[in-house]
């Protein structure tokens, strides 16, 4: 204890407590905005370091080893990956790491339970609620990573897959009820138990298309936080109760709002096995494509008013934000009004595009999400979409019978020109093919982002 009474490092840690509390709390309101979203994740690592430090100072701990070397391993992986880590692999990680923090609370709760030690029903309870939450967000981000990563491809459905989930989960509260309740608190109980937990987040995940895994790597992080909230109660500790219920309540919020922006419940997300990686595009376009070459594109750019930039995923793939901006700031210096639309599930995770266009430097005020630009498209001279597919087709405002219907969209058919830089001619990630490729106003430039980008920047120089 290093001279500390009990009750002088009670009083520490209890204090310290509040303090990380209030950082993380003030962490979270600050990542609510790109401009302070840099500083919010420091708030917030601030309190997790001192929630880690005063760990020390607990009565009775004496696995100080054992700590510092899951710490060090901890810290080791975390810095090396997010170093290495590209933005267009970002999802993954978060989903690996988000899994991470689901098996830490099975783990605790598998702990207490294994202990066999008498905590009464409503702590053991607790523990066994934890343990199957903490183990279906394990197993089920573990999948969705696999999915983003492309090591599993498509979606695995069966007939009668919902009631074999059901009848899993009836399994898994069966035995944990009979643990609560001192039945039957034998080892191969509890293994059976989480057994049973961990593949019901694989059953669960698995029917999930690749283009719903956002959503779902959402929904696991609110999922983790309920677990790592319940632990709390279990082992009494605050600190594990408070961030718990703000990991879980912001995963919850996140996961309302990417449901909202596609105009789907999140049942219809988890069960509809609508979003599938590949699938065969949907739905009848008349029209053709009408490609144009980037001298075109450039002349019109630097003659035009205003133009606004729509960036997707395929930006992402190509890295090409630095370039786009490049391009965006001839424009500009020509008295062209330029600014960027942001669709809330543009990318492949919640501000991604953000990310992207501060990472390349692009002032805020310029960037708007789709609230604030969509009536200015009406009137831009042209909007030029970067690697974006289902966020801007039309036939979510118009076709009932494709499943993006009533999606919020941005409305980039309605600018006097459209210019789609695409790397090729297939659908979006949802494998629905976009009505918008093929109107009389819109262009393709097919090519890589990036490479497109520098031609478009020279295209405008020689305008002069």
């Amino acid at each position: 204890m290093g001279g500390l009474t009990s009750g002088t490092a009670s009083e520490i840690i209890q204090a310290s407590y509040f303090v990380t509390a209030f950082l993380f709390i003030i962490g979270l309101k600050r990542m609510s905005s790109p401009v302070t979203a840099r500083s919010g994740i420091l708030w917030a690592g601030a309190g997790m370091l001192l929630a880690i430090l005063v760990t020390f100072l607990y009565p009775g701990m004496t696995n100080y080893p054992l700590m510092l070397v899951a710490i060090a391993i901890g810290a080791v992986v975390a810095w090396v990956s997010g170093k290495r880590v590209a933005m267009t692999d970002m999802p993954q990680m978060i989903a690996l790491f988000n899994g991470m923090g689901g098996g830490a609370a099975a783990a605790i709760a598998s702990v207490e339970l294994y202990r066999g030690e008498s905590h009464g029903y409503a702590v053991t309870a607790l523990a066994v609620i934890g343990g199957i939450i903490g183990s279906v967000s394990f197993s089920g981000s573990l999948i969705a990573f696999a999915k983003l990563q492309g090591l599993i491809k498509g979606s695995l459905r069966f007939t009668g897959q919902q009631l074999l989930n059901l009848l899993i989960l009836a399994a898994a509260i069966a035995i944990g009820a009979a643990v609560v309740l001192g039945i039957d608190t034998s080892p191969s109980a509890i293994t059976t138990f989480f057994v049973l937990a961990l593949v019901l987040g694989v059953t669960m995940t698995l029917p999930i298309g690749g283009a719903d895994m956002p959503v779902v790597i959402s929904l696991y992080n609110a999922l983790t936080g309920l677990a790592v909230g319940f632990e709390g109660f279990a082992l009494d500790n605050p600190l594990m109760i408070i961030a718990g219920m703000v990991v879980g309540a912001a995963g919850t919020l996140l996961t309302q709002l990417m449901a909202k922006a596609m105009n789907r419940s999140l049942g219809n997300v988890l069960f509809s096995g609508f979003g599938d990686t590949g699938a065969a595009p949907t739905g009848e376009v008349t029209g053709s494509l009408k490609p144009i070459e980037a001298t075109d594109v450039g002349v019109m750019l630097a003659f035009a008013q205003k133009v606004i930039v729509v960036p997707g995923y395929g930006m992402a793939v190509a890295q090409a934000q630095h370039k786009i901006w490049e391009l965006c700031q001839l424009l500009i210096d020509r008295g062209v009004i330029v600014k960027f639309a942001i669709h809330p599930v543009a990318g492949r995770m919640p501000g991604h595009m953000n990310v992207l266009l501060a990472e390349a430097g692009v002032p805020y005020d310029l960037i708007a999400d789709l609230d604030e630009i969509n009536a200015e498209f009406e009137t831009a001279d042209a909007a030029l979409i970067i690697g974006a597919n289902d966020v801007v087709n039309p036939v979510a405002r118009t076709d009932k019978s494709s499943p993006i219907y009533g999606m919020p969209i941005l409305n980039a058919d309605k600018a006097k020109n459209v210019i789609v830089i695409k790397r090729g001619k297939g659908a979006g990630f949802s494998g629905i093919e976009n009505a918008l490729f093929y109107l009389d106003n819109t262009r393709m430039l097919y090519g890589d982002a990036q490479k497109a980008a520098a031609e478009l920047i020279q295209a405008v120089k020689a305008v002069g």
